[in-house]
């Protein structure tokens, strides 16, 4: 990481493996269906004021339309270029199989209006079967899978990069097997820039984090405050990971609050952090995390909050064998 970047909140960040460059802190743009759209424009527009240059969406979030205004917006007064936004975007489980992959990625693009994003990656390594319905359901209630190697899947990725569609091509919720099963491919033309999971001072993902990095993969955390805890999703007796005595003693002592300190702890580990809100004030306090720095003693008490402790839970995605939850590695 280049040193004089590192209290530049516009300019932090790290190299891909592809050549292209990351911000090292994004903003998350999913949330619960009861929040309005227009509120989607408007904080996506706070976000880019109070200096945060990479969002990350999903065509799941149904929300890439609000997220492409936002940008274009601020981007035609003036505030930012379309160059300096890094904009990520997801593939869903209906489009693994490899016709649908271009297509997918156009779809959002058309929804965004944007030429193309800054980085394309697949939901999850497990397919759905494509058609109409987001969430293919039998009449047990059991999703529908489909049956396509995730390789296949790959390759039409490397495509969208070759047709310049995304500059950069990477995956969220793999396992180190399900990584090397692309890294081991024959013919392997691009790598995967990146792995997305869930990390936090709870799940720290250690050992899949020392796995990504000596595979020169950048690890991205999202859920990395412990969630919006939505009902249905998160056990709601889970532990609050921002209530932790731990970080509500150390936000004490760096005068900062439990979240920059959870946020802190993650960049100081050579994590990209993705965190949301829809709360004017949190916005901008969160871009404080490039203010301060967190002694090595303090980095080594928050290493002991791990517990491999999940709040995301997809329980019907992660029935399926290809995807052990359990598998923290």
């Amino acid at each position: 990481m280049e040193e004089q970047q590192a209290m530049d909140p516009k300019g932090w960040r790290v190299e891909l493996n592809d050549g292209h460059f990351i911000p090292v802190l994004g903003f998350g743009t999913s949330a619960p269906d009861e929040v309005p759209k227009s509120k989607t424009v408007e904080v996506t527009k706070l976000a880019i004021e109070a200096g945060f240059h990479h969002f990350d969406s999903a065509f799941i979030y149904n929300n890439e339309k609000e997220v492409g205004q936002a940008i274009r917006s601020k981007i035609e007064d003036g505030t930012v270029k379309r160059e300096d936004i890094f904009y990520t975007s997801k593939l869903w489980l209906t489009f693994l199989r490899p016709e649908l992959v271009q297509p997918a990625l156009e779809n959002s693009l058309r929804k965004l209006q944007l030429d193309y994003v800054d980085l394309y990656i697949i939901h999850y390594p497990v397919a759905l079967k494509p058609g109409e319905e987001i969430l293919p359901k039998d009449e047990h209630g059991k999703l529908i899978y489909d049956t396509v190697h995730l390789c296949a899947t790959w390759e039409a990725m490397e495509k969208c990069k070759d047709a310049g569609l995304t500059k950069s091509i990477g995956v969220s919720n793999f396992n180190r097997r399900q990584l090397e099963k692309i890294l081991n491919k024959p013919g392997l033309k691009y790598k995967p820039v990146c792995n997305q999971v869930e990390c936090h001072p709870y799940l720290s993902q250690s050992k899949l984090l020392d796995f990504c990095k000596s595979k020169n993969i950048v690890l991205v955390a999202y859920g990395a405050l412990g969630t919006q805890r939505i009902k249905g999703r998160v056990d709601q007796n889970s532990p609050v990971l921002l209530d932790d005595p731990v970080l509500c003693a150390m936000a004490k002592k760096y005068e900062r609050t439990p979240a920059l300190i959870a946020l802190r702890y993650q960049l100081q580990c050579g994590v990209v952090v993705l965190v949301k809100s829809y709360n004017e004030k949190r916005i901008k306090e969160n871009i404080q995390v490039f203010e301060f720095q967190l002694s090595s003693e303090d980095m080594k008490v928050l290493e002991g909050l791990n517990r491999n402790f999940r709040y995301v839970l997809f329980k019907n995605v992660a029935d399926h064998p290809e995807y052990p939850f359990s598998d923290e590695y």
